[in-house]
């Protein structure tokens, strides 16, 4: 097993810690590099995420991330993508092996149509949330739910990426309390004041998404974290009727999502099967 990694083994035809023969590059996630790999033990396509070195301090907290994200092995769902395996290398790279997700993401999708029917919204969001259930019944949560890290394929809507954000917030010991770690337009209103990621923060990050596709724009206006902040402080989200004039959509659908985006924590769905049964009876 090679003891570090350069730019130069990250191009089509390297080989892998012995076994992930590079195809090409495949997606950026924000902290990571992804390619399409072929696992040459069994001849199957899969994606392998780089993490570099540079994000830890040493490699003991590579390692810590690297075990942290190593639990979403025993997640087994169609609705979260499946980890493989977990490798960390000598000078702290982290590399994470997993099926590959087919289809395309959600945020390419909305680049082509901002808006989706909402019997289709209605669809992800229930499959989203049977994966998020096993996730959270696991002890673990995704961290930072958005278009990007949302898969739509043949077999419908599937989580990318999940653990990655609590994962370096645990290995970096940055405690209860820290700044804000995800992406603010998705993430509620604790996080901006130092709270972890947890199931609640994934709740309302699935329910902006669905608002989002179901309207073309976000509950939250402004375009830097002062201003989305603000926006989040008021106690429910803004009607639709108010962020997009004309868009109509079911009122109790609307009335399921806006249960998730709730500014308090404590009046918002404890659990996934809460926001799935009140889509159920959407109709």
């Amino acid at each position: 097993m090679s003891s570090s990694l350069s730019f130069f083994d990250l191009v089509p035809g390297k080989v892998l810690v012995d076994r992930y023969r590079i195809l090409r590059p495949h997606r950026e996630s924000g902290m990571a590099t992804a390619f399409a790999v072929e696992d040459q033990q069994d001849s199957t396509r899969a994606e392998l995420q780089v993490f570099p070195s540079t994000l830890f301090e040493d490699r003991k907290q590579a390692a810590g991330f690297g075990e942290q994200l190593a639990a979403w092995k025993d997640v087994s769902t169609p609705a979260v993508l499946t980890v493989r395996g977990i490798e960390v290398l000598e000078d702290g790279t982290v590399l994470v092996i997993t099926d590959f997700p087919v289809g395309t993401s959600l945020r390419a999708r909305m680049a082509d149509s901002a808006r989706m029917d909402p019997e289709e919204v209605l669809t992800l969001g229930k499959q989203l949330l049977e994966g998020l259930g096993e996730s959270h019944a696991a002890g673990l949560v995704h961290g930072d739910i958005k278009p990007s890290a949302i898969y739509l394929g043949e077999k419908g809507a599937m989580l990318v990426d999940g653990g990655v954000t609590p994962g370096l917030w645990a290995a970096k010991h940055l405690g209860a309390r820290t700044t804000l770690i995800g992406t603010p337009f998705y993430s509620p209103l604790e996080q901006f004041s130092g709270d972890s990621p947890s199931a609640s923060s994934d709740l309302y990050a699935l329910g902006t998404v669905m608002y989002e596709l179901l309207t073309g724009v976000l509950p939250w206006q402004g375009t830097g974290f002062i201003e989305v902040f603000q926006s989040k402080m008021q106690e429910s989200a803004p009607a639709i009727s108010v962020r997009a004039p004309g868009v109509e959509v079911p009122s109790d659908l609307e009335a399921a999502i806006a249960g998730s985006l709730r500014a308090k924590r404590a009046e918002r769905y404890v659990a996934a099967d809460d926001f799935l049964k009140a889509l159920a009876q959407v109709g």
